[in-house]
């Protein structure tokens, strides 16, 4: 559902004491969203200020029609406007010419960031900061290094940024109440919010609205109370941030402000499938649309509009016939939809020309006229692909795909949906900070396009497919986890020297065999890698609804020991269909290590509990998980002794009070130095973030043992482990380990997490912290997916190392042999057990 955001568009500057003139319309038809108008009257003053020789105001025209430009993706035109700029400006010693220079190079860094130039745009924005510092103007140093976190952000260097987000809230803490300080803290609020740090940005918003409240401009109120709302509805308060906005609608003097309140107010509405509220709201909503003068933002909000009550029509179309329910027809939206376009090209806007076709065309799908859906959905694409606007160009390539697939044209569907991960790969680092008046949900407008592509590739022929198309299909499976580990960490995941499964299978370790198993809406399809064996594929018709409740039943089960039979027979369905169709040449190949890289709902279960009817299949083959096609420099284990830093908590700190004590950790510890491992060891109030950031750092630990409680959620906020002076969060948790690589040429080998647990029914949990520890420099993680008794887990830990340090045993053979340990013992016989723990990432 689209959402209206706050975007921090970034102010046109002007001269103070300039009259008013054709840089002050200029001004106020950039600030009214009528981009192509301001260029007009822009290029008019810059010629006036040329003819008349002064310099300072034709540079600072000059600037602000390289910021028109940009908005409407022009940006050659945009280019040479602000090197125009800069070179009128270049040699001006005096302080006013100083802060206009800084304007400028603040409007250079956003056209570099645009256009792809990051190293570029974050040493202009230093530059910026330097100057602003020099004119002691504070406001300019917060706004340069807002500006410089989103471009450390956008090459991937989380930490970086969050350090300048924070450093940049306490430099605003210091200054006195203005509304440059109101509208920077809520710049910072937004910018924190798209890092994924909520909980500052909460505050950060809050101490906006009340120095706005101060002051009492109703505006910065409003817009402050719409962010804020927005804030509320990504940590899934609903109620509060219905609050917030009608608190905006309420108090704001903006009407676009109040309509974006109401749009994100009714498409919550719709989520909930509140139609009676529905339809109370939308004739304010109507009626405020229509009092909006032309702008981009204006055509975005109606088309945010149509595209919310889209939903609605084609969810609700039964009781929607109801007379208390009714909307707008499909001809309404359609009327909607053709007046935005109109009025995209009356202003000359061709970005939001795109995005009014390409949601026209959409309106056209879903009423089956395909011919018309596909010929505006082409001319979205045009517009989109000329004017660099790559988070409208994908959807539209989507979009043509989902059409010519439905139209038959398999071949220029396959090319479509190629055309749009393409893009979605380019977009990466920015996918969670796209467009923001174009917003989107991870889930409803990027994996589906990944899994319809593979369901594409994979129904393509006739027959038995070719190695080419099944090589292509794992590889979009594998991209699109990639997106999900991106939009799990709010960044592009750096990646270190990687290599592929394949290569592993065929050259290091051929007796182990590589399972995908990709769940689509009407089949499990398997596709195998046997070593020295073409691609192989098989599949099970089943309804996804069917498998994943199949699914969660047994990861239900698999928690309670008193569950073995129920464990028994739901697992052995799963056996059926990832298994039973290749295991007879797995035996034939004498295959004895399967490596899984898994989909949806399976990522939370251990293959290790699946059944064939007689055995499990953890004691046919040892069992590892992948996370892509790569693996991060997987070589074994070098024979020497084994060096661990343990860290344990036995008491969970007093603001954790869920979580149990786990008295056995002592002996878990004991049981590592018994196996012959040389550890150094923080227990208890020693465990603290950073004294194990210390000792990751100071010295070549090979293994990193954490026997603490932790938890794995889709959400990177709530994915954590406990140490004794509180949670340590995993996007901390990234950044210890990666700071370790940078100071240790030994990677850390494995990592073991003995006392996890995934929060329950969440796909992406297991992908989570695991995830994490991949991308971040551990070649494997050895977790568990539940908590489970810790004496039990003390046995399997010794079990686990003393068969490790025997020396050329690979993690996963060492890892069977502690779930057989167990899975023979009188007590521990039950999966739920034994088969919690799983390897991910390198095998070897």
């Amino acid at each position: 559902m689209p959402i209206a955001l706050n975007e921090s568009s970034p102010a046109i500057a002007a001269v103070n004491s300039a009259p008013a003139s054709h840089l002050q319309q200029g001004k106020t038809l950039y600030d009214a969203g009528r981009f192509a108008e301001a260029v007009q009257i822009l290029q008019q003053a810059a010629q006036e200020y040329q003819q008349q020789g002064d310099h300072l105001r034709q540079a600072t025209t000059l600037s602000n029609l390289s910021l028109a430009y940009q908005q409407l993706g022009a940006w050659t035109e945009a280019q040479q406007a602000i090197t125009d700029s800069l070179n009128l400006l270049r040699g001006q010693e005096k302080n006013p010419h100083l802060t206009i220079l800084a304007q400028s190079l603040d409007i250079q860094g956003r056209l570099q960031l645009a256009t792809g130039q990051t190293q570029a745009a974050l040493k202009t924005w230093q530059q910026t900061a330097e100057i602003y510092q020099q004119v002691k103007n504070q406001n300019g140093v917060v706004r340069s290094h807002i500006n410089q976190a989103q471009a450390w952000r956008t090459q991937g260097f989380y930490r970086r940024a969050v350090e300048i987000l924070e450093a940049a809230t306490e430099q605003l803490k210091s200054q006195p109440d203005s509304l440059e300080k109101a509208v920077g803290l809520r710049s910072l609020g937004d910018a924190l919010l798209v890092a994924g740090n909520r909980e500052k940005s909460q505050v950060a918003l809050k101490e906006s609205l009340d120095i706005a409240q101060r002051l009492q401009s109703s505006t910065d109120i409003g817009a402050s109370l719409l962010s804020l709302g927005n804030n509320a509805l990504a940590q899934q308060q609903k109620q509060q941030a219905i609050t917030y906005y009608e608190q905006t609608v309420q108090l704001s003097s903006s009407p676009l402000t109040k309509v974006q309140a109401q749009l994100n107010h009714l498409s919550l509405l719709i989520e909930d499938r509140k139609l009676a509220e529905v339809a109370t709201l939308l004739p304010s909503i109507q009626s405020q649309l229509k009092e909006l003068p032309p702008s981009r933002g204006a055509i975005y909000a109606q088309i945010n509009f149509a595209q919310s009550l889209m939903k609605v029509l084609l969810a609700e179309a039964g009781r929607l016939a109801r007379a208390e329910y009714r909307v707008l027809s499909t001809q309404d939206l359609a009327k909607l939809l053709a007046t935005s376009v109109q009025q995209s090209r009356s202003l000359g806007d061709q970005q939001a020309e795109a995005h009014a076709l390409l949601s026209l065309g959409s309106l056209y799908e879903q009423t089956q006229q395909w011919s018309e859906a596909q010929k505006l959905t082409q001319q979205a694409l045009s517009l989109a692909q000329a004017n660099n606007a790559l988070e409208i160009a994908y959807r539209s390539e989507w979009q043509l795909g989902r059409l010519l697939w439905v139209q038959k044209d398999i071949k220029g569907a396959i090319a479509a949906y190629d055309a749009a991960t393409a893009t979605l790969k380019s977009l990466r680092s920015d996918l969670v900070a796209v467009n923001q008046n174009v917003q989107f949900n991870f889930r409803d407008s990027v994996e589906p396009i990944y899994r319809q592509s593979v369901d594409l590739l994979l129904h393509s022929q006739a027959g038995k497919l070719d190695e080419k198309t099944l090589d292509k299909a794992r590889h979009r499976i594998e991209a699109l986890q990639l997106a999900e580990l991106d939009n799990f960490f709010r960044e592009a995941c750096l990646q270190g020297n990687t290599v592929s499964i394949d290569q592993v299978v065929e050259q290091d370790n051929t007796t182990a065999a590589i399972l995908y198993p990709i769940i689509l809406p009407e089949q499990i399809q398997v596709i195998v890698k046997i070593p020295h064996k073409p691609l192989q594929h098989y599949s099970t018709n089943i309804n996804q609804t069917e498998v994943d409740q199949v699914l969660t039943k047994l990861r239900n089960h698999l928690v309670n020991p008193a569950a073995t039979n129920a464990i028994k027979t739901q697992s052995q369905q799963v056996y059926n269909w990832l298994i039973q169709p290749i295991e007879s040449e797995l035996s034939a190949s004498k295959v004895n290590t399967l490596v899984f890289v898994l989909d949806g709902a399976l990522r939370n279960l251990p293959m290790a509990a699946l059944y064939d009817g007689q055995k499990y299949l953890i004691e046919k083959y040892a069992i590892a998980l992948s996370v892509g096609l790569q693996l991060q420099n997987p070589k074994p284990l070098l024979p020497q002794k084994l060096k661990a830093l343990t860290a344990g908590l036995t008491q969970p700190p007093d603001d954790f009070p869920n979580f149990s004590p786990l008295p056995a950790i002592k002996s878990e510890v004991n049981s590592i130095a018994r196996a012959g491992v040389s550890i150094t060891s923080l227990l208890d109030q020693q465990f603290t973030r950073k004294a194990l950031e210390k000792h990751v750092n100071a010295t070549s630990f090979n293994v990193v043992h954490l026997a603490t409680h932790g938890q794995f959620s889709s959400s990177a906020e709530k994915t954590f482990i406990l140490a004794a002076d509180g949670a340590i969060n995993v996007t901390q948790f990234d950044s210890l380990l990666r700071s370790r690589d940078d100071t240790q040429l030994q990677a850390v080998e494995l990592l073991v997490l003995s006392a996890c647990q995934t929060a329950t029914g969440d796909n992406r949990a297991a992908l989570g912290l695991a995830g994490a520890a991949v991308r971040a420099g551990a070649r494997s993680t050895l977790a568990s997916l539940w908590q489970i008794d810790d004496e039990s887990t003390a046995l399997f830990v010794g079990d686990f190392y003393r068969e490790l340090q025997k020396g050329n045993v690979t993690k996963a053979a060492a890892l069977r042999h502690a779930q057989l340990q167990l899975l023979q013992h009188p007590n521990y016989r039950a999966p739920s057990f034994w088969s919690t723990y799983v390897l991910i990432g390198n095998w070897l």
